[in-house]
């Protein structure tokens, strides 16, 4: 009895949330710090970056979304916990990216965008030009359509 509550409480608390309807995003991201290691010692720049992600298809209850990428949509996992929208890729090369959009109360912007941050975590010892090679994060926001 108690677990159906809750877990009616939980629906209730998702469908309350702008972020459990939300259907597409398109994001920005013109700052970014690069982390590496100097003979043993971690060491971050910043700088500034044009990084674009785009969401389509999501669907916040079934846990599903599909990014738009440069070599095609990938099917990826979303994740609402809090008034925080999580969108997860893992890839087998062992990459993990993850783009963080907060809830309109905690982060609306001008616009109706959404504050957000993308993670990539990778490395390889050689970095090439284009290409992630050293963990990366990306500051920008979010244009949600719902």
């Amino acid at each position: 009895m108690i677990a159906a509550l809750l877990a009616a409480f939980g629906l209730a608390f998702q469908a309350q949330d702008p972020l459990a309807s939300l259907k597409k995003l398109q994001c920005t991201f013109p700052v970014q710090a690069i982390g590496t290691w100097v003979d043993g010692t971690p060491k971050a720049e910043v700088k500034a970056a044009k990084l674009s992600v785009g969401f389509d298809a999501i669907d916040v209850g079934g846990g599903t979304a599909d990014t738009v990428g440069q070599f095609g949509p990938l099917h990826i996992t979303v994740r609402l916990t809090g008034s925080t929208v999580h969108f997860l890729h893992m890839d087998s090369g062992g990459a993990l990216y993850l783009t963080t959009v907060f809830a309109p109360e905690k982060g609306q912007l001008a616009g109706g965008k959404l504050r957000a941050v993308h993670t990539r975590h990778e490395y390889t010892e050689v970095s090439l030009p284009g290409f992630t090679s050293r963990p990366e994060q990306y500051y920008g926001d979010c244009t949600p359509s719902y």
